[in-house]
């Protein structure tokens, strides 16, 4: 992970009096380890939640049961309504989401490496569709990085 996007994240965070929360699925809190891996990180990062199951997408982040009924774990719809659900249970000015398949195998009939990272802010929210290539470690950390530089957008675009 050569990747400085935490650092800069959590700068620019400090900088402009803002906070930010996590919501992972298939990188299982690597993003949340990689911003408070940064020092004074504590004065932005409010909130990391590994919401692996359906059941926890649905009771922490509110993920409706009609998403993941329809559209499953592993879509653009719930990276949305779980970057978005992070960002109001834990009133953050920035919610991040990961979900996707990681591997070795098909899940929900999705191929390995199909990641849908999440982003939500008053000012700016978007939901990216991946195709990482690699094995389970590989598809998990590029998803963590692209999670990272998605973060680092919405938080140039909030007090412009």
């Amino acid at each position: 992970m050569g990747n400085i996007a935490e650092f800069e994240l959590i700068k620019l965070l400090l900088e402009k009096g803002l906070t930010v929360s996590t919501a992972e699925s298939c990188t299982g809190g690597m993003v949340a380890a990689r911003l408070t891996s940064v020092s004074g990180a504590s004065g932005a990062f409010k909130y990391g939640a590994v919401t692996y199951c359906n059941e926890a997408k649905h009771a922490v982040l509110g993920v409706s049961t009609a998403t993941l009924d329809e559209h499953g774990a592993i879509s653009a719809e719930t990276a949305k309504e779980m970057s978005e659900g992070i960002r109001k249970v834990m009133n953050a000015d920035i919610g991040v989401s990961v979900t996707g398949n990681a591997g070795p195998g098909a899940a929900e009939n999705k191929p390995v490496g199909l990641v849908y990272i999440g982003v939500s802010s008053e000012k700016y929210s978007a939901v990216l569709e991946n195709h990482f290539e690699g094995d389970r470690c590989s598809v998990r950390e590029q998803a963590s990085d692209a999670a990272l530089e998605l973060a680092l957008s919405a938080a140039k675009k909030l007090g412009e």
